[in-house]
């Protein structure tokens, strides 16, 4: 055998990031993966989630866009798919139409899988004849699952099954989706990586109040335990936000609710009790904040001399009163 031949298919083979598409096209992500793309018909909201055997799977396989639709491009990826799937989307096509027409100026989608939902809940899915089996997709009521090299083809199924049974918002759904696939033995290769992106139904004014959840999970030996872990903190911050604007409109009680959810759901999150405490003081619930600060100085003392600091902004009352009283409630003699 020529050694030259042999020593470049090797190469090529072994080479877990890129593959050649065809005759003068450039190297293209080889993403082999499970995915969801998917609409919920009460909230609009839309997203796609993801997990492969690929490192840093998220900047490549899901797309979405509040108010068009939410894009999952893999298998022989060709990025377009994401980006020109909701400009089409965008500008009046059905879900199917812009995949067709995408398909259509793709001389190379026999290895693409591609899946995509639009705003109005339609959904049109591709699985290429040369995709690595096992290889399918399956649809239900606004929603798509597509999977290639897996263990076995129960893969999509299972995830159709985990979603149409799954209770709460989108995300939590299409993350049991994720779960359903791996407990039925996903990528046939293992698991590296794994992204979340959910956006809004209809597009609002801010660009950066049009997304719900976007996260990553870059590297890791079970990237979805790590991604899950994530969506609790997302959620976690979320209802400390919640906490702050109802503090801010003078609604105690449910500040206190919110507050006291975020910090049920992080436990381990020293500083969402700092900023919660820090809240709770200045809007006239001192006793309970008080406790709160000597928990997290117990904990961490760290965050004994930020008091002052945030006197000297603005953030915190710039009274020494209130900033011996705070600082009080540290471990007598512990380092800070």
């Amino acid at each position: 055998m020529n050694l030259d031949l042999f020593a470049s298919l090797f190469a090529t083979l072994a080479s877990p990031a890129l593959a050649l598409v065809g005759p003068g096209r450039a190297p293209a992500p080889l993403a082999h993966t499970y995915s969801i793309v998917a609409r919920d018909p009460k909230t609009g909201e839309m997203g796609v989630a993801v997990q492969s055997h690929y490192f840093s799977v998220g900047p490549i396989v899901p797309w979405a866009e509040a108010g068009v639709g939410a894009v999952a491009t893999q298998s022989l990826v060709l990025v377009d798919y994401g980006p020109k799937g909701l400009e089409l989307m965008k500008k009046g096509l059905t879900a199917k139409q812009a995949l067709d027409q995408l398909l259509k100026a793709d001389s190379t989608h026999d290895g693409r899988q591609v899946a995509m939902v639009d705003a109005k809940g339609n959904v049109a899915a591709y699985t290429g004849p040369s995709c690595i089996p096992d290889a399918g997709d399956v649809q239900g009521d606004q929603f798509s699952c597509q999977a290639n090299l897996m263990s076995h083809p129960t893969i999509w199924p299972a995830m159709k099954a985990a979603y149409e049974k799954a209770q709460g918002d989108l995300a939590e759904r299409l993350m049991q989706a994720l779960e359903a696939a791996d407990k039925a033995g996903g990528d046939i290769r293992g698991r590296q990586s794994a992204a979340i992106v959910v956006v809004k139904g209809e597009k609002g004014a801010n660009p950066w109040d049009n997304v719900v959840v976007n996260l990553r999970v870059e590297d890791h030996d079970h990237p979805l335990v790590e991604l899950r872990r994530l969506l609790r903190l997302r959620r976690a911050y979320n209802l400390e936000d919640q906490g702050d604007a109802f503090t801010t409109a003078k609604k105690s009680a449910e500040a206190a609710q919110a507050y006291a959810e975020a910090m049920k759901l992080a436990p381990d999150v020293v500083e969402l009790q700092f900023w919660a405490a820090s809240t709770m003081y200045q809007n006239g619930k001192k006793p309970e904040a008080l406790a709160l600060f000597k928990q997290v100085f117990a904990r961490e003392a760290r965050w004994v001399p930020l008091i002052e600091r945030l006197a000297k902004v603005g953030l915190f009352p710039n009274d020494p009163k209130a900033i011996a009283e705070v600082q009080a409630q540290a471990t007598k003699g512990a380092p800070w």
